[in-house]
């Protein structure tokens, strides 16, 4: 096996392990709606419809799932319940498949004229500074410079908890504690990447409740200080969600991408919850790519979202 090869598996065992709780739970309920039946009929399609809302795939999604299984089933009036899982996943990998932009960049890209700009959002206890961490060091794994801008200068405990990370993974921090002016710092932080040849700048900024006004104008001022630096900065508005909340972690999206230009999506503690399918959901609701996956506690535990691999490990046996 070659040492490529020994990555992948290694990645592909992480992802599976990850998805274990959920893949557990929606294959028992998939199990316990077409008991006894052999033939996919409306009392199936019923029983796996509660079963997707219940996996925290969304109402709104479901309904497409279960009308274009519909729809095959009609066709083939000999259609199976043994063929319901096979159905399924191709369903949901044509819907993610769907809502692909195209536009994924992945850790490692070409050398760009001026530094890829990464600013995170997200409210008070999703992991976002966690994934800030993971994400410098995939970045620095694929062999990019990168620094670090502690702009969420509300908590004396985001900035400690950033520093901390900054040392774990060997990657610089520009900082000016607790109490700073946020825009300060991004403006300081892009201002060093640019001039010491930085490939990418990911910002922390403030986890307060997302409904607050003054948050989002915040994140305004952030943005066009970081402008004046790289005028088509940030290139990537990064929201963390977590996605053992399941529906509320849809309705943060919802509150996040009406306030602020959110371009990418990644969804933490993936390992720890049954919920899963939300990842689903929030991917065909809002039409902006899922890009990150947490599946686990260390640094190496951050994958880029790839929709295939995803789904072959949810339905894997």
């Amino acid at each position: 096996m070659g040492i490529l090869d020994f990555f992948s598996k290694k990645k592909k065992e992480q992802l599976e392990t990850g998805l274990e709780k959920t893949k557990s739970s929606v294959f028992s309920k998939i199990t316990k709606a077409i008991a006894g039946k052999s033939k996919v009929d409306d009392e199936v399609l019923d029983n796996l419809e509660e079963v997707l809302v219940t996996s925290d795939v969304g109402v709104a999604t479901t309904l497409k799932i279960i009308e274009r299984i519909q729809a095959r089933a009609s066709r083939d009036k000999y259609l199976n319940t043994s063929e319901l899982n096979i159905m399924l996943k191709e369903e949901i990998a044509a819907l993610l498949a769907e809502n692909d932009n195209g536009e994924i960049l992945g850790f490692d890209f070409p050398k760009r004229e001026l530094p890829y700009v990464i600013m995170v959002v997200g409210v008070n206890g999703v992991g976002k500074t966690t994934t800030i961490g993971k994400l410098a060091y995939q970045f620095k794994l694929a062999g990019k410079k990168v620094l670090l801008g502690a702009a969420d200068t509300f908590r004396a405990a985001a900035v400690d908890q950033l520093t901390i990370w900054s040392q774990r993974v060997d990657v610089p921090l520009i900082s000016q504690g607790m109490g700073a002016d946020p825009a300060s710092v991004a403006f300081d932080t892009l201002r060093s990447a640019v001039a010491n040849n930085t490939d990418v700048v990911i910002i922390d900024t403030a986890g307060r409740l997302h409904n607050k006004v003054n948050l989002m104008n915040e994140l305004s001022k952030i943005r066009n200080v970081m402008k004046k630096i790289i005028p088509d900065a940030p290139h990537e508005i990064l929201l963390i969600l977590d996605a053992s909340t399941g529906q509320n972690a849809i309705e943060q999206a919802k509150q996040f991408t009406a306030s602020t230009e959110v371009n990418a999506l990644a969804l933490t503690k993936l390992d720890g919850t049954a919920k899963g399918g939300v990842v689903i959901g929030i991917s065909d609701q809002f039409k902006i790519p899922v890009k990150y996956i947490g599946i686990g506690e260390k640094k190496e535990d951050l994958q880029l979202f790839n929709k295939f691999e995803f789904v072959d490990s949810l339905f894997q046996a």
